[in-house]
């Protein structure tokens, strides 16, 4: 059973050193990108340096450093999906030496009269993914301890914001009504394709991880669309967001 498979006694047989070598020490935070133009807009902002490289057989994903106000900070454009974001995690910061990492990108709506006009800051995510169960302890939810920070961020530049849970899962084509039912009922607000996996990973290796969302498409309506997802998916606002977190962690 996957629920059986945490156990952190247990010492891994492969690690980053292994593809990568010696640790970086390149910055302290990197921003997790999941939109293209976004990835593109960061790049068009700011003179960048590529830094680092995380290796695949499908293609590499360039890291690139830039300056924000005296602070170096990293960032690359991630996979979709739970557990390669957290295996790109892990990687970033072996590569940079990164411990704080800022990630946003797009939720479909599980409640819209809470967060229309509003980010989602997720306070735990339900664990319909994988990647979660190697790297904590079985349980429904996983906490998000970084949303504390995000929502003082959010409060100090008044950004309308609002908490609860969020469901991950990777199966975009099996969100059944009756899975959206049943996380609803448990005060899920969002569901999007990574957190619990990536704060899973985070909290194993002692990182701190910083995540907000913006509700795109709307998954309680009697008849679904897509409408509103690439807003979500590319809107250039969650960039100054984060932009912003990545200069106060």
């Amino acid at each position: 059973m996957i629920t059986d498979l945490f156990d952190p006694t247990d010492e891994p047989i492969i690690s980053p050193e292994a593809f990568y070598g010696g640790q970086g020490h390149l910055c302290d935070v990197c921003i997790v990108l999941f939109s293209k133009v976004i990835y593109e807009e960061l790049q068009r902002r700011y003179p960048c340096t590529l830094a680092a490289q995380l290796g695949a057989c499908n293609g590499n994903i360039p890291i690139h450093t830039f300056d924000l106000d005296g602070k170096t900070v990293a960032f690359y454009l991630s996979p979709i999906g739970s557990a390669m974001a957290s295996t790109g995690v892990i990687e970033a910061n072996w590569r940079t030496g990164a411990t704080k990492f800022v990630m946003f990108g797009s939720a479909g709506a599980l409640d819209r009269e809470k967060t229309a006009g509003h980010y989602v800051v997720p306070t735990a995510a339900y664990r319909g993914e994988g990647m979660s169960y190697h790297y904590a302890a079985p349980a429904d939810y996983i906490g998000v301890p970084g949303a504390q920070t995000v929502c003082r961020v959010f409060d100090a530049l008044g950004v309308p914001h609002v908490t609860g849970r969020v469901f991950t899962t990777d199966a975009i084509y099996r969100e059944t009504r009756r899975q959206i039912a049943a996380r609803r009922a448990e005060g899920c607000i969002a569901v999007e394709m990574e957190l619990a996996g990536v704060q899973a990973v985070c909290a194993h290796h002692g990182f701190a991880l910083y995540d907000f969302l913006m509700t795109g498409d709307v998954l309680d309506a009697p008849v679904y669309t897509p409408d509103g997802l690439r807003e979500a998916n590319h809107s250039l606002s969650k960039l100054d967001l984060a932009l912003e977190i990545a200069r106060r962690v």
